[in-house]
């Protein structure tokens, strides 16, 4: 087939013509036939099926039980921080910082002794407990078919509780994720179920463990699409949804509607004050990539450690207690710390204060000191989180460029608080590219709508930074580096959005049955153009479709010359409808193994209108990359009449 007539054939609007036998000269008339009865055909996609139901059912369970493993894990933290800390017997949520002035010199002890144990875990557990966790399960979402080894549903939590109950410098909202995740993958395994499934409900399970923690139950859903799903599919997005609602309502029974990081009401932003804010974000993008190369630079520093990796996270425990010794807020989740610069520069009058509020001068101290804690225990392999570090240097740098943008530029009335919450986001932003993650986290865990615009300026800049200045994130440069390829866009499927009639060659030659191989094998011999052809619809003498024959079966040196067309055919005819997409005619090929199909009418059953091959789908691809380039005209706009 040419091009010039594929190109032809593309022109026309579903135009159904009668096709003609070149062979002999013989006009065959093409109807329904019994072969057309056991013919292969496309699937017809839907946008869910009844399996989705399953799969909300199941997602529903996950959302419950990350509700409940994000309390215990909660539990446990407190306990070994009062354990380790303060040497009792209690689950409450406590921190370490209080009880350093008290212990002394033996705050450099304890994250060492956590490090040891979590070493211990990972050398004759698993080695998938260290790390953050997102990284890990979006490698085995990439790699391994979604499948998280049962185990790390128990080491992971209670390595973090260890890890961050002995004073590492993380948040509980990764370990959960990851122990949710892993929750997910298991339910996938135990259950009858295809790796594409086994991805939503490990997705939904990571979803679930964040909106158990923080309450957000939309962000945790923007993070699932972001970082794990890598597509935006209502049979995905139902049950990681429904997944996130119900862990929220069990964080709403537990721990109350109010929101994590309180702080005052916003007013509306000026336009001067919102053009700083954006500009802002900016900046704060190059601060992602600085972040992002020094955790990973950290980390390739304790590649070169010539000691076994399971003693690193003793290593970094031994630098997280000698910064928690001189800055004991370093120490722990530091939810709190988040929370008191949020309310940086907040007058008496303005109403109930969080415990502790900060000076300028003390959360420039703590940023520094909570990122190098945070980035060396991190690059150690230890097990911890990344989002709760972030957002706590995020928001300390938002607050320090805030207070720097008042004293270069009073008139415009930036608000410090605003700046400390573009911070905290569009660090986060910046480093993971989890662009409308990071807005709709901020505004659910705040709850101040008037935050909203300063966070979608702030945060799309920083994205756009990153995305300039990183090839890889936060969370992917890990995965990169062992040679996998990670999605960064999420776009519709062109094939889906296009039909079979859009690229059908029209113009077919057909063969029949009852002609000899060596008739035809002669016709292919004098080199007429409808020879050439690598493949022929064979028809009957009443022109019922009954397979398709390639010019290899034709030219087949073992095959009889005498033998008749139709004692070459082995199977069904596998066919396809004018208005199936070219996705599902694709799969149809490949589920196959042709290379050609058919093209029949649903209006008129038995009616060839046409064939597409390989070629054709190809030439869809063509019009795609014409079509996101200024330069140049590979196929024509009428090309898209009928899609």
């Amino acid at each position: 087939m040419s091009d010039s007539e594929s190109l032809r054939a593309a022109h026309e609007n579903r135009r159904s013509v009668e096709s003609a036998s070149t062979t002999e000269g013989l006009p065959v008339s093409v109807g329904m036939g019994p072969a057309l009865v056991a013919a292969h055909v496309p699937q017809h996609s839907t946008l869910v099926s009844r399996r989705v139901l399953f799969l909300c059912l199941l997602s529903v369970g996950l959302g419950l039980a990350a509700g409940i493993i994000a309390l215990i894990l909660k539990h446990l933290i407190g306990f070994f921080t009062n354990l380790a800390f303060y040497g009792r017997f209690s689950t409450e949520f406590s921190s370490p910082a209080d009880a350093v002035p008290h212990l002394g010199l033996w705050v450099l002890i304890i994250p060492v002794i956590g490090g040891v144990i979590v070493g211990l875990m990972a050398r004759f557990g698993s080695k998938a407990i260290r790390g953050h966790g997102i990284p890990e399960a979006m490698e085995q979402v990439l790699l391994n078919q979604s499948k998280i080894p049962p185990r790390i549903t128990f080491l992971k939590p209670l390595s973090a509780a260890v890890a961050i109950g002995t004073g590492g410098p993380f948040g509980a909202e990764g370990p959960i994720i990851a122990t949710g995740g892993a929750l997910g993958s298991f339910l996938g395994q135990v259950i009858a179920t295809s790796s594409d499934e086994r991805k939503i409900l490990l997705a939904a399970g990571a979803a679930a463990g964040m909106a158990a923690t923080f309450g957000s139950p939309i962000s945790a859903v923007l993070l699932a699409v972001e970082l794990l799903l890598f597509e935006f599919r209502p049979r995905s997005l139902i049950p990681v949804a429904l997944a996130s609602a119900v862990a929220t309502g069990v964080h709403l029974a537990t721990e109350g509607a109010a929101p994590i990081f309180a702080m005052p009401d916003l007013l509306p932003p000026s336009g001067p004050a919102l053009a700083l804010y954006i500009l802002i974000g900016a900046l704060l993008g190059i601060f992602a990539m600085l972040v992002t190369r020094a955790t990973y630079w950290v980390e390739d520093l304790f590649e070169h450690l010539p000691i076994h990796w399971m003693w690193w996270p003793a290593v970094g425990g031994l630098a997280v207690g000698a910064i928690g010794y001189f800055v004991p807020r370093t120490l722990g989740v530091g939810y709190g710390n988040i929370t008191s610069i949020l309310w940086t520069g907040t007058p008496a009058l303005a109403g109930a204060h969080p415990p502790v509020q900060f000076a300028l001068g003390f959360i420039a101290i703590l940023c520094l000191a909570k990122f190098l804690s945070w980035v060396i225990a991190l690059g150690s392999g230890t097990s911890g989180g990344t989002l709760a570090p972030l957002f706590t240097i995020g928001g300390a740098l938002g607050a320090l460029l805030g207070a720097a943008a008042n004293w270069v530029i009073p008139s415009a009335h930036v608000d410090v608080r605003v700046t400390a919450l573009v911070g905290m986001a569009a660090l986060f932003a910046g480093a993971s590219r989890a662009l409308l993650t990071s807005v709709v986290f901020a505004f659910e865990t705040t709850l101040q709508p008037m935050g909203l615009l300063p966070l979608l300026g702030g945060c799309t800049m920083s994205y756009l930074v990153s995305c300039i200045c990183m090839k890889q994130t936060i969370m992917t440069e890990k995965l990169a580096r062992r040679g996998t390829r990670v999605p960064a866009e999420y776009s519709a499927d062109f094939m889906e959005q296009m039909t079979v009639a859009t690229v059908a060659t029209r113009n077919v030659t057909v063969l029949q049955e009852e002609a000899t191989l060596a008739d035809i094998r002669a016709w292919i011999a004098r080199g007429e153009p409808s020879a050439t052809h690598q493949g022929y619809p064979i028809v009957t003498s009443a022109g019922h479709v009954t397979g398709v024959l390639t010019r290899r079966d034709l030219l087949n040196a073992e095959a009889d010359p005498a033998c008749k067309l139709r004692d070459l055919l082995r199977r069904p005819p596998t066919i396809c409808y004018e208005d199936s997409t070219l996705r599902e005619a694709a799969d149809h090929m490949v589920n196959h193994d042709v290379g050609r199909l058919p093209v029949m009418s649903r209006g008129e059953p038995g009616q060839l209108i046409g064939i597409v091959t390989r070629s054709d789908l190809l030439k869809a691809h063509r019009y795609r990359i014409s079509a996101s380039t200024t330069r140049g005209i590979v196929i024509p706009v009428p090309f898209l009449k009928g899609a």
